[in-house]
């Protein structure tokens, strides 16, 4: 019986994935917490998984202007543009920037620990296969 890899870890890749481009979104906003009319940008979890487990989910990459490169999406990585959000601001400031830095860093802390589990998921997923496969 034939074992299909993508089936026996799940929804765990995708997650992974997505928690990566999650963690890159929080990262520049954390960069640009001082840039003059910089808007807070979030990934809506629960919708870019949804978008990444669909078979149909588009791997094109969207732009918004006519200057922006590009290109295909690299083999395999979702495209999270139908989930980024723009996150409204508890207090925005007079420059027009609206990174809140200590919600942007609580956020990473968060998606970090979410990472690092999903992470710790998978090595135990593919030590069990390991195990199943050396009879060990």
């Amino acid at each position: 019986m034939p074992l299909n890899l993508d089936t026996y870890l799940g929804v765990s890749a995708q997650a992974l994935k997505v928690q990566s481009q999650r963690m890159e979104v929080l990262a520049d906003n954390l960069a640009n917490v001082d840039t003059p009319n910089y808007k807070a940008r979030d990934i809506d979890f629960k919708a870019a998984l949804a978008q990444a487990g669909s078979p149909d989910a588009p791997l094109a990459l969207t732009t918004t202007t006519s200057g922006q490169v590009g290109g295909a999406a690299a083999s395999g990585d979702p495209d999270i543009s139908g989930a980024l959000k723009y996150r409204v601001p508890l207090a925005p400031s007079l420059d027009g920037n609206t990174v809140d830095a200590q919600m942007e860093q609580a956020a990473f802390a968060d998606i970090t620990v979410r990472y690092q589990a999903t992470l710790t998921f998978l090595n135990s997923r593919l030590k069990n296969l390991l195990t199943a496969i050396t009879g060990q």
